[in-house]
């Protein structure tokens, strides 16, 4: 961890010194003598960390470190401030010059331009001085241990370059999944699909036990998803418990997993009788996933409330790694899980270590393999992650060092877990190694979103930057590392809602002994705040629950955060622009200021000039949001997301923004943003834009003037080029045919809902990048047909490709549309060769009962799957072999069927905030 911190340090450094900032020789020589000790101390600290696990002298060492290293961070941050607010105050005086000219004249708006090196004189002396001492004071202390390390003989080390392999397929992860498992796979779920009789309990317990890491939750996972199990019961829930056993917390997972949503409900019997309500007597299957308490009084109100719940034969799996909470829980059958084999821990082992080698080199590598295997003591997770580890080494020497590494000597609590965990994250580079660390500030069991990481790690500064490459995607690389070392798990039981993913406890234990002290997650019944020294070196500070908490004095306490998270009806205090250090800010239904029918932020927001990421979430979606008007001083902010938010002017100053959502476009506020400045935020990505006032239906209800408003408005909009998602809902315009939209040849995601009085859809087949296209709710859209491929007969040629790269194609709603015209069979059109989306792999067709046919041309598309749910006509013919459009289809491998598909039905704007 401290090499990690270390690290981005000495980024920092030279960069300071490197830059145009006009130091004074002193402050100038300090900084490079900081640099230069930093160098030579970063090239011991690989032993270090090591020899720490045994050696306290050394733990000590290293905690003295990272102390001197968080102070001199502030330091450089408090320094990099001055300068940034220096140059805001210089542009905002040009903005408000250029805005009294504009009032008189039609003069055209500047492009705004932040370089990374801001080329003027040192703002304030005194400023200048006391910074300067700071860092002098540092020095010394920093001299201090850089004379310490001596006395240790600590070995050098050359830092780990992170070279990432991509596997051809990410399917060796889960090949582990029932290896050596099968008769007790069969067994559970056997037991789950036995009709039980009238004298068995209701619900029917049955509990899986055994160590951590032994497999519990990916058998259950198995016989959750299995189809026959999904056949037998109407209703399956899935619920993580963990420890605390919280009653209301575990109440509302289940009621969520029913119904989605949080419930607004906060006592248990309520709770319960919602539960009751939801499963309505009929036949489920229930899964308690890591149950720790052994108190019956913690349990018996869900017994009570669940045995006159559902019908009989209704099952409960419980999965523990105490045989006490097995009998607390009444369980009708109990499933040992046994340590795997030697040969099948070997086979979980070799699968992952070789997958995709060579078979000559496998066999060189068997011998240490074998051996290696054995350590694992028979369980699946120590195997995944060895074999992960040992995937990305090649020579016998490197496995040589796995076997024979000191760390196997430690003597863990989980039968030797901690030693496989260690070995793997001592391979990682510093900073993956703080990259994982970190996420042991989340709780047991969180269900991790990828995006929310990435925008963390980044605001932390962990991830570092690699030529022109966004830190973004930098970050998103990292995850994908950590992920195929086995160090996360994708989230089964959350399919449905995309690809999210969890910690395995042990994994979890392991990252919360290596983590730093400075970041903290609240959850209920945490003390708040913690203590004051504490509290003044916090980076992190993350609500994860709601909690009456007093948020008065939040930047006296904890004036260095670097990531902030605030929850359910927790208040804003206008202290936040204090928080100098801050680069994320979440607010999560927060309470704001409710003002003339208006939610508002407080203007101090605008202070922080170092914020990067800007999350406004599920706020009243009746009601626009107000941002401050002064937002354009946030020139450092990268993400603002968020739903009906109303922008002032001088968004176009926002030139580091690369994803904006939520942006409500309206022509009855004068004092919004001119639209004509989004064309000048040249680094934006992603952007989804919003064409209605509120949600009410006479905010809905078209109109004339509204109508033909929206048009102008969005032939007006003219996004940057660069753009590669766009999503736009509630646009109420007949026809949708901008002349900028064919200018987006980067456009990779377009997503158009709400779209209610739109006829026709617009000509996006010749869109070069185009991957993923989703129409949602078109209510009077009837026919889809040529303009659509976006060709005209004087613009044809041969060999034209249609829709050249479009992979996932998605209608949903469209309660009119009749026919969809896209070409003769063959693909062929007026004898010359077009071929139209020759990269198709997914079709979602939902709720579009009138649809009389498909076209022709998707027999020549490679589908791998197409999926039709509430559309009776289709449904008959694509019938197999029956039907008339079975030739169409025919050669697709997947074909899903259903009146009732387990499908998103949401704004998926939700899904980015």
């Amino acid at each position: 961890m401290a090499g990690a911190l270390l690290s981005a340090i000495v980024e920092r450094l030279g960069s300071l010194i490197s830059s145009e900032f006009k130091l004074t020789v002193t402050v100038k020589e300090e900084v490079q003598k900081l640099e230069t000790k930093f160098r030579t101390i970063q090239a011991v600290l690989n032993d270090a960390e090591k020899r720490q696990l045994k050696e306290e002298a050394v733990k000590l060492w290293l905690d003295k470190l990272k102390g001197v290293s968080y102070e001199i961070d502030d330091v450089l941050d408090e320094w990099n401030t001055v300068m940034i607010k220096a140059e805001i105050e210089k542009q905002q005086k040009e903005f408000e010059e250029e805005e009294k000219a504009e009032t008189s004249t039609a003069k055209k708006r500047k492009v705004w331009t932040i370089t990374p090196n801001f080329n003027f004189s040192v703002p304030n002396l005194l400023q200048h001085l006391d910074i300067a001492h700071k860092i002098k004071e540092l020095t010394e202390k920093l001299d201090e241990i850089y004379k310490e390390r001596e006395t240790y003989g600590f070995e050098l080390s050359r830092p780990i370059e992170e070279v990432v392999e991509r596997p051809k397929t990410t399917s060796y992860v889960d090949v582990s999944d029932i290896l050596g498992r099968d008769k007790v796979k069969d067994d559970l779920v056997s037991i789950l699909l036995g009709k039980g009789t009238e004298k068995e309990k209701c619900p029917h317990v049955i509990s899986l036990v055994g160590t951590g890491g032994i497999g519990k939750t990916t058998l259950a996972q198995l016989a959750f998803n299995h189809h026959e199990v999904k056949d037998q019961f109407e209703k399956r829930i899935w619920v993580c418990v963990s420890e605390p056993f919280d009653q209301c917390k575990v109440a509302k997972a289940i009621i969520e997993a029913l119904a989605g949503g949080d419930p607004k409900i906060t006592e248990l019997h309520s709770l319960l009788e919602k539960i009751c309500e939801l499963i309505g007597r009929k036949k489920f299957f229930l899964v308690f996933d890591d149950v720790w308490t052994e108190d019956y009084a913690m349990w018996k109100p869900f017994r009570d409330a669940l045995k006159n719940c559902g019908s009989q034969g209704s099952k409960i799996l419980v999965t523990t790694r105490k045989d006490k909470v097995a009998k607390m829980m009444e369980s009708a059958n109990t499933i040992k899980l046994e340590e795997l084999s030697e040969e099948d821990c070997w086979l979980v082992f070799s699968k992952i270590a070789f997958f995709d080698k060579d078979p000559q080199q496998c066999e060189q590598l068997e011998d240490f393999g074998r051996q290696i295997s054995k350590k694992c003591k028979g369980l699946p997770l120590a195997a995944k992650t060895l074999g992960s580890l040992l995937h990305f080494k090649k020579s016998r020497e490197e496995w040589r060092n796995v076997l024979n590494n000191n760390l196997w000597e430690l003597e863990d609590v989980e039968r030797g877990l901690f030693a496989p965990l260690l070995l793997s994250y001592y391979d990682l580079s510093s900073p993956l190694k703080r990259c994982f660390s970190y996420c042991a500030i989340f709780p047991k069991d969180h269900v991790f979103y990828v995006d929310e990481l990435v925008y963390m790690w980044t605001a932390h500064g962990f991830v570092e930057s690699k030529g022109n490459v966004e830190v973004e995607i930098m970050a998103q690389e990292y995850f994908e590392n950590l992920v195929i070392r086995s160090l996360f798990q994708e989230c089964r039981e959350y399919i449905q809602f995309g690809t999210r993913y969890k910690m395995h406890d042990i994994v979890h234990d392991f990252a919360q002994s290596i983590t730093e002290a400075q970041h903290l997650g609240y959850t209920i019944g945490s003390q708040f705040p913690p203590s004051t020294d504490r509290s003044k070196n916090l980076r992190t500070v993350i609500f994860f629950n709601h909690g009456d908490y007093n948020m008065s004095n939040l930047v006296q306490n904890f004036s260095r955060l670097r990531v902030l998270t605030l929850q359910f009806g927790m208040e804003l205090p206008d202290t936040i622009g204090n928080l100098i250090h801050l680069r994320y800010l979440d607010l999560y239904w927060c309470e704001e200021r409710f003002s003339c029918g208006k939610w508002v932020l407080p203007e101090t927001i605008c202070n922080l000039c170092n914020l990067q990421f800007l999350r406004l979430r599920h706020v009243p979606i009746s009601q626009p949001r107000i941002l401050p008007q002064g937002i354009g001083k946030l020139i450092n902010l990268r993400l603002l997301i968020g739903y009906n938010l109303v922008i002032p002017r001088g968004i176009g100053r926002l030139t580091s923004l690369r994803t904006l959502n939520g942006v409500l476009i309206s022509d009855e506020d004068s004092k919004g943003c001119k639209l004509e400045e989004l064309k000048i935020l040249h680094h934006l990505r992603d952007l989804s834009l919003y064409f209605n006032k509120g949600d009410s239906p006479i905010a809905l209800a078209p109109n004339d003037r509204r109508i033909q408003s929206n048009v102008l408005m969005l032939n007006a909009l003219e996004p940057p080029q660069g753009l590669e998602k766009l999503r736009i809902s509630k646009y109420v315009g007949t026809t949708m045919s901008p002349i900028w939209l064919a200018s987006l040849t980067n456009l990779k995601e377009l997503y158009l809902g709400h779209t209610i009085e739109l006829m026709s859809l617009p000509p996006l087949g010749m869109n070069p990048c185009l991957e993923s296209l989703t129409i949602v709710f078109a209510h009077r859209l009837k026919k889809v047909g040529v303009e659509f491929l976006g060709i005209e007969s004087k613009n044809k040629k041969e060999d034209m490709k249609i829709f050249p790269n479009l992979k996932y194609l998605t209608f949903y709603g469209l309660f009119e549309w009749e026919e969809w015209i896209g070409g003769t069979r063959g693909g062929k059109e007026d004898k010359d060769c077009i071929t139209i989306m020759p990269c198709l792999q997914k079709l979602k067709i939902h709720k579009c009962g009138k649809l009389k046919s498909l076209p022709d041309f998707l027999r020549t598309t490679p589908l791998k799957e197409l999926e039709i749910g509430d559309c009776q006509i289709i449904k008959k013919r694509c019938r197999r072999e029956t039907g008339e459009d079975w030739h169409n289809i025919s050669h697709i491998p997947i074909i899903k069927l259903a009146d009732d598909p387990e499908v998103m039905t949401w704004d998926s704007n939700y899904a980015l905030l």
